[in-house]
C-alpha cells in the first residue's frame, strides 16, 4: 500500500493546528512545522516503517526553504506517493483580529509594541501581505479552505471531508454561502443567484433552508431556477474536463445568495448530485455546517 501524505499550510493564525488535529483524529501520524530540508528523509522514515498515513504542516516559519516544497512534492508524487495538499487562508481583517484577541506576535513581524497600537497593526498587515507572496506558490497548488468565518468544528469537519474523498482526477467542492458575509476566499468559480425568487418572502418557508421538501418544491416551480442551474451545468460541463488535464485535484464552485439559507443551498445541493455521477463531489453549506 503507497504512503498517504497530507500536506498543511496556510496563512499564520488560520486554524493549522485545528485541521492538524482533524487528521490526528482521523488517523493520521502527524507533525507540525517540518523543516522543508528534512521533508524527503521523513517520508523515507515512514516508507521504512511501513506507515500508510501520514500528515505534515507546514508553514512560513520554514523561511528560505519554502521554495524547495513545490518540487519536493511533485518528486514525491513521482515516486508513488499519495499526496493530498491543503491550505488554509483568511481575510487579512480576519487574521489582524485572531491576533490582537489572542496577544501574540505574527512570525515575520519583530514588533514588540502593543497588539492594538496602530503602528503594530500597521505592521502586522504588512507582514501578512509578505506571507501571502511567500506561499503563493504553495497556495496555487493545493486546495483551499477559507477559515474566516468559520468556527475550528466546521474547519474539522471540512478538513475531515476532503480526505475522505475519492482519489480521482478532479474532486468537485459546491459551496453556499451569504454575499451579506463576504465571498468565500477558496472560491475557484463564484456564482451569484441574488436574482432568483426568494423563499425568505414566503412565511411559511422562511425558516427552513434549501435542503427542506417546501423549498425545493417551491424553487423548483420557477422557470429562472431552472435556468441558472442550466446555465451553471453547462458552464462546467464544458470546462471540467480541461481542468481535470490541467491536472487540478479541486474546484471549488461556489453557490452565492442573500443569507445563504434557501437558493444556494438548493442549487448546491443539485448540483452535487447531479455531477456526483461522474466526479467526486463534495457540499459545504458555510452559513449552516455546524449550527
Amino acid at each position: 500500500m503507497s504512503l498517504e501524505l497530507v500536506l498543511i499550510t496556510g496563512m499564520s493564525g488560520s486554524g493549522k493546528s485545528v485541521a492538524l488535529h482533524a487528521l490526528e483524529d482521523a488517523g493520521y501520524y502527524c507533525v507540525d512545522n517540518l523543516p522543508p530540508e528534512l521533508l524527503m528523509q521523513f517520508i523515507a522514515l515512514q516508507h521504512e516503517q511501513r506507515s500508510e498515513r501520514v500528515a505534515i504542516a507546514m508553514d512560513v516559519r520554514s523561511g528560505v526553504s519554502l521554495p524547495l516544497v513545490p518540487q519536493q512534492l511533485e518528486t514525491l508524487r513521482r515516486d508513488g506517493v499519495s499526496l493530498r495538499s491543503l491550505f488554509l487562508d483568511s481575510t487579512t481583517d480576519a487574521l489582524v483580529r485572531r491576533y490582537s484577541e489572542t496577544r501574540r506576535r505574527h512570525p515575520l513581524s519583530r514588533q514588540e509594541s502593543r497588539n492594538d497600537a496602530p503602528e503594530t497593526q500597521r505592521v502586522l498587515m504588512q507582514a501578512i501581505e509578505l506571507e501571502r507572496e511567500l506561499l503563493a506558490e504553495l497556495r496555487d497548488g493545493a486546495d483551499v479552505i477559507d477559515t474566516s468565518i468559520i468556527r475550528p468544528a466546521q474547519l474539522q469537519s471540512y478538513v475531515k471531508l476532503l480526505i475522505s474523498a475519492p482519489q480521482s482526477a478532479l474532486t468537485l467542492v459546491f459551496e453556499s454561502f451569504a454575499f451579506k458575509r463576504g465571498v468565500p476566499l477558496d472560491a475557484d468559480y463564484v456564482f451569484d443567484v441574488r436574482m432568483l425568487p426568494n423563499p425568505h418572502y414566503v412565511p411559511a418557508l422562511r425558516a427552513l433552508t434549501g435542503r427542506d421538501e417546501p423549498v425545493i418544491d417551491w424553487l423548483r416551480q420557477h422557470d429562472d431556477v431552472a435556468r441558472m442551474y442550466g446555465d451553471i451545468e453547462n458552464f462546467l460541463s464544458r470546462w471540467l474536463d480541461a481542468l481535470a488535464r490541467d491536472h487540478r485535484s479541486y474546484v471549488t464552485v461556489a453557490i452565492g445568495c442573500t443569507g445563504g439559507q434557501h437558493r444556494s443551498v438548493f442549487l448546491v445541493e443539485q448540483l452535487a448530485r447531479g455531477f456526483g455521477t461522474r466526479w467526486a463531489a463534495l457540499k459545504r453549506h458555510r452559513e449552516l455546517d455546524g449550527v
